[in-house]
């Protein structure tokens, strides 16, 4: 439950006599008050931190462990994202952290592959977009520090426990914290909640909650010879889908996977080791197998639910939700960090000190949150939508499913405009719903007539007939997820 104040505490932090009595440093030190309170110092909370203070508002991060963090998501940025980190002038937080260039993709479907390369830009004819892999922490570090260097930033290592409100208006004026286990206050005229996936706040404030229906399951490989340097591989087959990866100089990171309820990773079955061993080994190319049987018998497994949230407008003076606090999808397409720094992109524009002079001005900040849930959509939708829609085919758990999955596949084989358009909207580059929407429906039709030209002659009557169900089963995986969307 939030702190209700009607009165602020009285400062109990000693003052640094480099400040000016009346500066916002000194405001920040000495009273723990400023223009913005960031909670969380993740991908998306640090980013808006930097953006915040180049705009020189007063900014106060807060998290609760500075150590450079372990995870097995959130190491692939697609061109959109590096496009994004460029306008927050952050790049150069990919150097120096052995960060791998990343071209395209490779789908391997029961041995078939084809290759996906980025389109190539409008702009700039003849070159191509580039994402980059790496460790998640350290590219986390590299943020961290400059949010360090920047002079309107106070960083802060702290356990923040609660909002405090207006015991009259509602309205949230900061968060009350434990740091080294003496309780601690922070405010600010917005406060930003970015405590991620698995967000302390989020019931409290939003009605809807993230639905994980997988797993990943996560092992890091050590010099493996992946079938095609450089790409992002999927592997399709027997079971859920396997994702191979880059991310440094040696190390490969090797996702799979596994839907709750999956037989071959129950306890009679030998667990979570046993299916990665007798279902997804032999599935994956000869080449990654020797290195995916070492780090099995001698790494550490590590695992991340696979969550989906559809976004929600923010409606409660003086804070904000925002990065996966406030919409998830399944990390698949490696979309997470690209929604994120275009998020930060937006925002810090729509609450630019030229459109909002103070932060202090809830109803105006409240109008621009809602024109920041629309204006994202024309990116953000497009890879939530695509995330969850390409999972479902590419889990492919029922024959309607499998018939898409390899409509899907027979699709990317056609090359040209059948891959450019697919993996510009994955990269994060076409920002047109319409476009998803095209590519996903020809698939749809495609599977069908795979599955009526594929039929002997006697089987064409039933062909037609099942061919419905494809299509219906098509309208069932995209429309609903459109759905989520378009709810306020």
């Amino acid at each position: 439950m939030p702190l209700i104040l009607d009165s602020r505490p009285p400062s109990a932090t000693s003052f640094n006599n480099n400040f000016a009595p009346d500066s916002p440093a000194a405001q920040r030190y000495l009273h723990h008050e400023a223009d913005v309170v960031v909670v969380g110092a993740g991908i998306f909370g640090t980013a808006i931190a930097i953006a915040f203070a180049r705009q020189n508002r007063s900014v106060i991060l807060l998290e609760r462990s500075l150590k450079e963090p372990v995870r097995i998501v959130g190491e692939l940025l697609q061109p959109g994202g590096v496009e994004a980190l460029e306008k927050l002038g952050l790049r150069d937080c990919l150097e120096d952290i052995d960060a791998v260039v990343v071209k395209g993709y490779k789908v391997i479907y029961y041995g078939q592959e084809v290759d996906i390369p980025y389109p190539e830009n409008a702009t700039r004819p003849g070159t191509r977009p580039e994402g980059r892999s790496f460790h998640h922490g350290r590219f986390i570090r590299k943020l961290r520090e400059r949010a360090m260097m920047e002079e309107n930033i106070m960083v802060v290592e702290t356990t923040v426990t609660g909002t405090i409100k207006n015991g009259w208006t509602g309205q949230v004026l900061g968060v009350e914290c434990v740091t080294k286990e003496e309780k601690d206050y922070y405010f600010g005229k917005l406060t930003i909640i970015a405590d991620g996936y698995a967000s302390k706040f989020r019931k409290q404030y939003i009605s809807q909650q993230p639905v994980s229906k997988s797993k990943f399951w996560g092992l890091e490989l050590v010099d493996t010879d992946l079938p095609l340097p450089l790409h992002g591989h999927v592997v399709l087959g027997k079971g859920a889908p396997v994702l191979l990866y880059q991310i440094g100089t040696h190390e490969t990171r090797c996702l799979v996977d596994v839907p709750e309820g999956t037989q071959s990773a129950s306890v009679a079955n030998g667990g979570i080791r046993g299916h990665l061993k007798d279902v997804v080994l032999p599935s994956l190319p000869k080449c990654v197998q020797s290195s995916f049987e070492a780090a099995l018998e001698n790494g550490k497994l590590k695992s991340m639910p696979n969550s989906f949230l559809p976004p929600s407008t923010n409606k409660v003076p003086g804070m904000v939700l925002l990065g996966d606090a406030m919409n998830m999808r399944h990390p698949l397409t490696g979309g997470g960090m690209t929604v994120a720094f275009n998020d930060v992109v937006l925002l810090s524009d729509l609450l630019s000190p030229e459109k909002v002079s103070d932060l202090g001005d809830t109803k105006t900040v409240i109008e621009q949150m809602s024109t920041f849930h629309w204006k994202r959509k024309s990116l953000i939708s497009v890879i939530n939508i695509l995330a969850q829609a390409l999972y479902s085919l590419f889990a492919a758990n029922d024959p309607q499913l499998r018939a898409l999955q390899l409509g899907c596949f027979r699709y990317f084989q056609r090359g040209g405009q059948c891959v450019d358009g697919p993996i510009g909207l994955l990269a994060g580059i076409v920002r047109q719903p319409f476009v998803l929407f095209y590519h996903f429906f020809a698939v749809a039709l495609l599977s069908i007539w795979l599955l009526i030209s594929e039929s002997p002659l006697y089987r064409i009557p039933l062909a037609l007939l099942l061919s419905v169900g494809v299509f219906w089963k098509a309208c069932l995986v995209l429309f609903p997820f459109i759905f989520s969307e378009l709810k306020v």
